[in-house]
């Protein structure tokens, strides 16, 4: 039976990705499950009534939850062996964001950015700072050592023998999620572990407004992934939102921009768009993206380029 909100006839869609890169063949069943299971945690939330924003964090948290993926518990380790995280949020109904960067041993990363957002007169907190304020309010602290895993140390290990650190997938990268609700409202919610063997105190992309997310309601919204550096040079996520105001679709903008970072920076990424219609994009330009949507009683999903899964959802009566 469907929901209040669906039955109000607004587009309800619910997408995420779990991180463009080199993902291995063996790690393919636990992305696409992982994308699967985050898509429908964020989708039951909107079908609920409850707005975007709440449920693009609600899939945030089960990638975040998931070593198979790097945010949260399974990031990878800076060079000294650390988890140091970065998340954010962005509501596009009102522009606000709120953001971490570096951030030590918290349980849900992307919880503290979206406190950022709602308490703090500011957009982005770092380092020990950041975790201060979230703990402070609620965001549940992490013992130091709880979300190092074995596979980010051997990412690690790799990295310092290669002797590049230039690397960003360990099987997954940064995750992410974009919503429109029954209120034609837009959200955007970005978490990641960052590059393995990167610098003490590297802050990447993912906490820079119109780097690793965007969302405004007269156009669309965005979360991205990939190559850090390179995602911030070309602004990605807002040069997205750019191409759409000027009349492309969600997937030809989505396209478009990644052409252009490969073009100019040889580097790789991906990126997942909405429209404020509810039109869906999903593209990236390396070996790889896991990625999910769900959209009415569809359950889209795919990891290889051209690969696009369509599966029907029973739900379950009450």
């Amino acid at each position: 039976m469907a929901s209040a909100a669906e039955g109000a006839g607004a587009p309800l869609v619910l997408l995420v990705h779990g991180g463009a890169g080199d993902v291995a063949d063996e790690g393919v069943p636990r992305k696409l499950e992982g994308v699967r299971r985050a898509a429908q945690a964020g989708y039951e939330v909107l079908r609920g009534g409850g707005a975007a924003l709440d449920a693009a964090v609600a899939a945030v948290h089960v990638m975040e939850d998931d070593d198979a993926f790097n945010a949260g518990y399974g990031s990878v380790l800076n060079v000294d062996g650390e988890v140091e995280m970065d998340a954010l949020v962005m509501d596009g109904k009102t522009l606000n964001a709120g953001a971490v960067g570096v951030i030590p041993d918290v349980r849900h990363p992307i919880d503290a950015a979206r406190l950022v957002m709602e308490c703090a007169p500011h957009v982005l907190l770092v380092g020990e700072a950041a975790k201060r304020f979230a703990v402070a309010r609620g965001v549940e602290a992490a013992p130091p050592g709880a979300l190092v895993t074995p596979r980010a140390q051997a990412a690690l290990r790799q990295a310092v023998e290669r002797g590049d650190y230039t690397m960003h997938d360990t099987g997954g990268s940064t995750v992410g999620a974009v919503a429109i609700d029954s209120r034609g409202h837009l959200a955007s919610a970005t978490s990641t572990g960052g590059t393995s063997g990167k610098m003490v105190g590297r802050v990447g992309d993912t906490p820079l407004v119109g780097c690793g997310g965007y969302a405004d309601d007269t156009v669309g919204t965005v979360s991205t992934t990939g190559h850090g550096e390179s995602i911030i040079k070309t602004n990605l996520a807002h040069s997205i939102i750019v191409l759409m105001r000027q009349g492309l679709s969600a997937q030809d903008a989505t396209q478009r921009a990644l052409d252009e970072l490969g073009r100019r920076l040889n580097n790789t990424a991906g990126a997942i768009t909405l429209s404020n219609k509810g039109d869906v994009g999903v593209a990236f330009i390396s070996k790889r993206m896991s990625w999910a949507y769900r959209k009415g009683n569809e359950m889209h999903y795919g990891i290889d380029p051209d690969q696009h899964c369509v599966e029907i959802v029973q739900e379950k009566e009450n």
